[in-house]
């Protein structure tokens, strides 16, 4: 039986997890402000093509996926704030290499360093605040903490054009990405210095490590259900223009509106139902969404699709995040969140080209989008097999104070 909830829709959250999320968000600001403006100037001064384009771009991923596991590691052994700090720094190196005209080669590294910058952010701030938060709430502050992930991909880039337009200036961009990692920077430096460490001779030797093994059922089951929001970023806009209904990115708004309104106002159903079934119920919710979307022949179908699908979503990554916490040592926390995001970059990172082969082979959108709801039953099948944990369904545990 569920317990009462509090769901408050403010969170309270105390200054230093607020340094925490204002660090992330304005690092993520600096990454979606390059984005809009690299291609026209891969194809514009460095005289670049699309297949340029695409390693530079295609850059940031990759070693955003390997610096993941090292960042968490680091962070339990040497503390999330000095590791945060070194990310943020990362970034704005990045900023900084923007501008140097070093061609394509100068720009993949500096999408390396952003990547690396990145994975180190987001990995130190996701296990902060996991630190802290108190075991019935982990759920739902994991879940409001990837919303800075949210906002900053998404005004980062209307930043970044907006200032392209009317510059017309790519160096200022650059400034721009260099001035707003810096500024994450000086949020870090808020952050509270006393934190509970890790010494490497206290925790596990190996790969393991790296890669605990409490990361693992839940990341695959994240990465297999990860096809269904390829598919949706991917094909969404196309389908729906095909089918001659338009208006894709109204009915991508809805998927994302539908994410945050769900991780406000019952961001902590992943605490209330535990993490196996709350994975299960937000796969469901993936698989009923998309199987919707790959049938949809008008705009108001498609809105309520993304809107079931973007209802699981919300709710996927911090009830999977709940079964990684719940079986990973604290001296291995950090590490596991590490390991556990890093499935996510994977799922999108090969899930966007299986799915864009089903809508070529099939020579219809309709198979991309099933094909993401038969990843979404793949997660469900694989959170299912998750043993039930004595902290996924909120047993006091003694966290930091926040």
């Amino acid at each position: 039986m569920l317990k009462a909830s509090r769901r408050p829709t403010i969170p309270d959250f105390p200054a230093g997890s607020l340094a925490v999320f204002g660090a992330t968000f304005l690092n993520m600001l600096s990454v979606g402000a390059a984005l809009p403006v690299l291609p026209r100037y891969v194809k514009g001064p460095i005289a670049g093509g699309d297949v340029q384009v695409g390693l530079v771009i295609g850059a940031f991923a990759f070693a955003a996926i390997a610096a993941r596991p090292f960042a968490g590691r680091f962070g339990d052994r040497h503390g999330r704030r000095p590791v945060m700090l070194f990310g943020t720094l990362f970034t704005a190196l990045a900023g900084v290499m923007y501008a140097i005209p070093w061609g394509v080669a100068g720009l993949v590294i500096a999408r390396v360093i952003l990547g690396a910058g990145e994975g180190v952010v987001y990995t130190s701030g996701a296990a902060w605040m996991a630190d802290r938060a108190p075991d019935a709430e982990r759920g739902r502050i994991i879940g409001l903490y990837g919303l800075a992930i949210w906002g900053g991909v998404s005004v980062g880039p209307l930043l970044g054009e907006g200032l392209y337009d009317w510059t017309g200036s790519f160096n200022a961009v650059w400034v721009l990405c260099a001035v707003l990692s810096l500024l994450s920077c000086v949020a870090v430096l808020w952050m509270p210095r006393k934190e509970k460490i890790h010494p490497q001779e206290h925790v596990t030797r190996g790969i393991g490590s790296l890669i605990p093994a409490a990361s693992i059922r839940p990341g695959l089951a994240l990465m297999t259900a990860n096809l269904g929001y390829a598919a949706l970023s991917s094909f969404l806009v196309l389908m729906l223009d095909k089918r001659g209904i338009g208006h894709g990115a109204a009915a991508f708004a809805a998927f994302a509106f539908a994410v945050v309104i769900n991780r406000f106002l019952f961001g902590d159903l992943s605490d209330r139902l535990g993490g196996r079934r709350g994975a299960m119920l937000a796969a469901s919710l993936e698989f009923v969404g998309l199987v919707i979307l790959s049938q949809a022949q008008s705009f108001a179908v498609a809105v309520i699709g993304s809107a079931i699908m973007g209802s699981g979503f919300a709710m996927l990554f911090p009830s999977l995040a709940l079964l990684v916490l719940a079986r990973a040592e604290p001296a291995q926390r950090g590490a596991a969140m590490g390991t556990f995001t890093a499935f996510f970059d994977l799922g999108l990172a090969f899930g966007a080209p299986l799915v864009g082969v089903a809508a070529a082979v099939t020579g219809g959108y309709s198979a991309a989008f099933l094909l993401g709801a038969g990843g979404a039953l793949g997660g469900l099948l694989i959170a299912a097999t998750a043993r039930p944990h004595g902290l996924d369904h909120g047993q006091p545990e003694t966290a930091e104070p926040l």
